[in-house]
């Protein structure tokens, strides 16, 4: 930590001499048939939502080290948190409250959301952000999407353009904890005759904050176009591979004050009664996107996209599991000789096999005073989940990679939306969106407990939207009212099977009122925001995980998340510049009921205990976050950034209950960049991010399991995720 502490002194006198020349330029052009795919989901100037934005300038001054989540953790009203504590590997986000299978997440208006989690493992896409163009974060319900509801926000994101000449690009960057990143990348900019190519490669590797949060991941990202004035042909191939450490058991609070870096994962004892760790306990996916979009211009006034899009994905978990009961895996005890054994230490894999096909077109028309939009989106899943015994001490006759579950997962999503905003005067912009969904889903086969999941269930889904905006000089106020729906997961589903209570699973209905204003002058923008989100049988974490890493949820009758944002940005000086957000809320289930497990004193299940809450907070949802930053640009070419992020206090289950909490946190975080023109028209870029600049000793999400013994005595059972302390991240950009 010294070296690279005075390293990172020494890294920092290269900001504080003023550059000769003038930066780094940007060398892309944006049209609207590179545009119309996207925007006819996102939310524009007279849109009566809450959102915000990262260009492609401000995604690329990010730490390269850092998944979308960690990248967006700035923004009002988002959590993020990362599973192997220093932001590469597995990470997540909430926002206002709401987790990652409750916020949409498109790519050029493709969903990314896993059909059946409705989760985005942003890990199977490493350096995401080295092909990213911009980013709309929706909170709330937000504008008609395609895939599953967005019911705490939604994430809109378009791939790079073509630029307009050719260029190359390589990133080199170099962390703590043993973190090193490569992406290289080249391009030929739109050719006289309308073609162009780019591409970029990525590969970076960490140790992981924690014990085997080890993780090295690759991506690809190939597109091929062809431009004329009225039409645009993409093709573009993603590919995405990861191997990282299992980091999702966590670890106690007695643990973290013994070794915040411990992990359980893959710990078992040999013959002399020895720790020992198995080195392959490891989370492997591997993922191939193909999009082919289409864009023609029928007129200045009509534009058309349509995009075809496949996913192909297979991955396993790799686990070594002490002393399990041969039953448990649907063998028989194993006999070696004379003994014969019902138990032994094992090793399975977890494994899964998906397809995901979809389609949308679009077409957007604008009148002067009149913008509308349509879109019909079609996508179909589906999903193998199978498991398998690698090897086993003691093996008598179990067959080569035994197969002892398989089931499979079906899922068709229809949706189809029509939005207008219609100008009434100078002033006012009237907003009206529809959306019909219709979701198709079923379940075959036997889970890992041999339980059977015959399952089909057909939701069908309105979503009516209204809202108004009247423009006053510089000020803007805007009002809106949004219906959405959303169906359960399959994990959600699972639980409710082998409960013998599937009839009692219903979907989600959310009703979001927003109410707005902002305001935009020379050197100031303000904005504050009012929502009102009552839910009817919401499904809100219990707390719980399963095996896998899932969270486990429960539908309450009513309950509801209601709060005010506020953003502002200030540059009172060319050189100076502030920025910065807050998040109050009210998060609270009414009528709660907590359904307490009861063991007797050999572990036996007698029965669960009841207890009522009138009103209680709904679990991961802080009442409280804030950002504040203040930017310095001495120089041109040269910024300097220093940022605080505050998040309070989160419950880890429904119970408000102080002992099973995150406790609030405060988090600084520094950043320098500096740019550099050298000959030939090459471009040299340096950055430097410092995170937990105050070296706080936090975790920032966890899982909590309580029971109760016959006799009143409690069981309680927690994960937590310790995140890392001060850490460091240079990156070398050289682009020409």
């Amino acid at each position: 930590m010294k070296k690279l502490t005075l390293l990172s002194g020494v890294f920092l006198l290269t900001f504080l001499t003023q550059p000769q020349l003038m930066g780094q330029n940007t060398k892309t052009e944006e049209t609207k048939l590179d545009s119309v795919v996207v925007e006819a989901y996102r939310a524009g100037k007279n849109t009566p939502v809450s959102y915000s934005f990262k260009n492609r300038e401000e995604i690329l001054k990010s730490s390269p080290g850092h998944s979308v989540p960690m990248i967006l953790s700035l923004l009002p009203s988002v959590v993020s948190s990362s599973e192997g504590g220093n932001g590469l590997g597995y990470s997540s986000m909430r926002i206002r409250g709401s987790e990652g299978s409750r916020i949409n997440v498109t790519l050029n208006g493709i969903s990314l959301n896993d059909s059946e989690s409705q989760e985005v493992f942003w890990v199977n896409i490493p350096s995401f952000t080295s092909f990213i163009q911009d980013i709309q974060v929706q909170r709330g319900v937000g504008t008609s999407t395609n895939g599953p509801g967005a019911f705490g926000a939604s994430i809109n994101m378009r791939t790079i353009h073509p630029s307009s000449g050719p260029y190359a690009v390589a990133d080199f960057g170099a962390g703590s904890y043993n973190t090193f990143l490569t992406t290289i990348g080249t391009g030929t900019g739109i050719s006289d005759k309308g073609f162009s190519f780019d591409v970029r490669f990525s590969r970076n590797t960490t140790d992981g904050y924690i014990r085997n949060a080890k993780a090295d991941v690759k991506s690809l990202f190939a597109s091929a176009g062809y431009h004329t004035s009225k039409n645009s042909i993409k093709l573009n191939y993603i590919y995405g591979d990861q191997k990282t450490g299992i980091t999702w058991e966590g670890i106690s609070r007695e643990q973290m004050a013994l070794d915040r870096r411990y992990n359980p994962a893959g710990e078992y004892y040999d013959a002399a009664g020895n720790a020992r760790y198995y080195d392959n306990e490891t989370d492997n996916y591997t993922q191939h996107h193909v999009q082919f979009v289409y864009s023609h211009s029928f007129s200045e006034r009509l534009l058309f996209s349509g995009t075809f899009h496949y996913t192909k994905g297979d991955g396993y978990y790799e686990n070594y599991k002490s002393n399990r009961k041969f039953s448990s895996y649907g063998l028989p005890s194993q006999t070696i000789g004379p003994n014969t054994y019902s138990k032994s230490d094992i090793i399975i894999r977890q494994a899964l096999d998906n397809n995901y096909y979809a389609f949308n077109g679009t077409i957007k028309h604008t009148l002067e005073n009149v913008s509308s939009a349509a879109g019909i989106s079609y996508s179909y899943y589906d999903g193998d989940h199978f498991g398998k015994v690698l090897w086993a001490m003691f093996n008598g006759n179990i067959p080569s990679d035994f197969t002892w579950y398989m089931n499979r997962g079906f899922k068709g999503d229809l949706s189809a939306f029509v939005r207008s905003e219609v100008g009434i005067g100078d002033h006012v912009v009237a907003y009206g969106d529809l959306q019909m969904r219709r979701v198709n889903y079923s379940l075959r086969g036997d889970d890992k407990d041999f339980v059977s999941l015959e399952w089909d269930k057909v939701y069908n889904f309105f979503n009516p939207k209204a809202g108004v905006t009247l423009n006053t000089g510089a000020g803007q106020f805007y009002a809106s009212v949004a219906l959405g729906h959303k169906e359960p997961s399959r994990s959600d589903i699972k639980e409710s099977v082998k409960a013998q209570s599937a009839s009692d699973i219903k979907p989600e209905k959310l009703t979001d009122y927003e109410i707005g204003y902002r305001l935009v002058v020379s050197n100031l923008s303000l904005a504050a925001n009012l929502y009102l989100m009552e839910y009817t049988d919401q499904l809100v974490p219990t707390g719980r995980l399963s095996e896998t890493g899932y969270v486990i949820k429960e539908n309450v009758d009513k309950s509801h998340r209601r709060g005010v944002e506020i953003t502002a940005s200030w540059r009172p000086l060319t050189l100076l510049s502030f920025d910065g957000n807050l998040t109050l809320s009210s998060n609270k289930i009414l009528n709660y009921t907590q359904f307490l497990d009861q063991f007797d004193s050999n572990w036996s299940l007698v029965s669960q205990k009841q207890i009522s809450y009138s009103k209680t907070d709904i679990s991961f949802s802080p009442s409280a976050t804030g950002m504040a930053m203040i930017t310095l640009h001495p120089f041109a070419k040269t910024t300097f950034s220093l940022n605080g992020k505050y998040v309070g206090k989160q419950y880890l289950d429904n119970t408000s209950d102080d002992i099973k909490s995150v406790p609030s946190y405060f988090l600084a975080g520094f950043s320098a960049t500096r740019s550099f023109d050298l000959k030939n028209n090459r471009y040299l870029d340096l950055h430097f991010f410092v995170d937990n600049l105050l070296n706080k000793k936090y975790f920032s999400n966890g899982w909590i399991y309580s029971a109760e013994f016959l006799d009143g005595t409690p069981y309680v059972e927690e994960g937590l995720y310790p995140q890392a302390g001060i850490n460091f991240m240079f990156k070398t950009s050289l682009r020409f």
